[in-house]
């Protein structure tokens, strides 16, 4: 039995807002400093946002897609 519209809207806003959280915290361990110029701190703010949000969503894709997915196995030896 699949989970509902609401129930599936809820998971993933949630899996994505996790996977972009942890994405964010790992990318803080790069040390960008030497690349990055000077006087650039806003856009390398806004780099690392983008870069998390990327990596999070596609992320989260990949495991809501595999939910779904082994949900649909039932029907294959039904």
């Amino acid at each position: 039995m699949g989970l509902l519209n609401s129930e599936q809207a809820v998971l993933a806003i949630l899996a994505n807002i996790f996977f972009i959280g942890i994405s964010f915290y790992a990318l803080q361990a790069l040390m960008l400093d030497r690349i990055i110029k000077k006087h650039h701190v806003f856009q390398a703010q806004l780099l690392f946002i983008l870069a998390s949000i990327t990596i999070g969503s596609t992320v989260a894709n990949f495991f809501l897609n595999l939910t779904a997915w082994s949900d649909q196995l039932q029907f294959l030896f039904n």
